[in-house]
């Protein structure tokens, strides 16, 4: 059976998103998304509330800002936190047998990896990100593409949707799997679907800081 997955997307327990995770879920039966990993800012509340709703759909995952730059993580079980270095954080991802990614490697305008940075935690990863929707230039997805090839590495694409419009943007189609073990195995004959969003979502997320900010604030 095949799956179409949304690999990286937020909720609003991500300080820059509005989302309900029952908006979330809606959205992605209306979008006909079949799994979605919630990749909320440094945490696995969103997910793990979504994944009480809808457990067959949701995987848990996190996006972890390191010192280095931004990993994505499918199926944690425990949060990382923010702001360790890379390889601690991924040493506590592979503890618990997470599939670990890397946001927008090259995205110059977000947290983009340094070449050395990148090339030390290759041996530690299962893919990287070769596909981000909210990326404002496609030369960046295109870098990300050209060292997946030389390093033999798998991608992953996602819309990074932190409004529900973004929602697959960017989604896979690959076998079903059960865990990060099976995603291993078929995250290399995945088929890609993507586009970018337009610099239009970055708004979104402005708004969503900007509101809460001044939630904050009435309280």
């Amino acid at each position: 059976m095949k799956l179409r997955i949304e690999f990286h997307c937020h909720t609003r327990y991500s300080l820059d998103c509005l989302t309900s995770v029952e908006q979330l879920i809606a959205a992605c039966k209306a979008k006909s998304i079949d799994r979605v990993a919630i990749t909320d800012h440094n945490t696995i509340s969103g997910a793990l509330a979504a994944h009480k709703l809808d457990p067959e759909r949701v995987i848990i995952g996190e996006e972890v800002k390191t010192t280095a730059g931004e990993l994505l993580a499918f199926f944690v079980k425990d949060e990382v936190p923010p702001y360790l270095d890379p390889l601690e954080a991924i040493r506590l991802l592979k503890e618990q047998g997470a599939f670990i990614s890397v946001s927008h490697p090259f995205d110059q305008l977000r947290s983009p990896w340094k070449l050395e940075q990148l090339k030390e935690i290759l041996p530690f990863i299962d893919a990287i990100e070769t596909f981000n929707s909210r990326c404002m230039w496609s030369g960046f997805n295109r870098q990300a593409q050209a060292f997946a090839r030389e390093h033999e590495l798998a991608g992953t694409s996602g819309s990074d949707a932190h409004s529900l419009p973004e929602l697959g943007a960017a989604t896979m189609t690959l076998e079903e799997f059960a865990d990060a073990e099976g995603l291993r195995s078929a995250i290399r004959s995945a088929i890609p679907r993507n586009r970018l969003s337009g610099f239009w979502v970055h708004f979104a997320s402005r708004k969503a800081v900007q509101q809460k900010r001044l939630s904050e604030r009435g309280t």
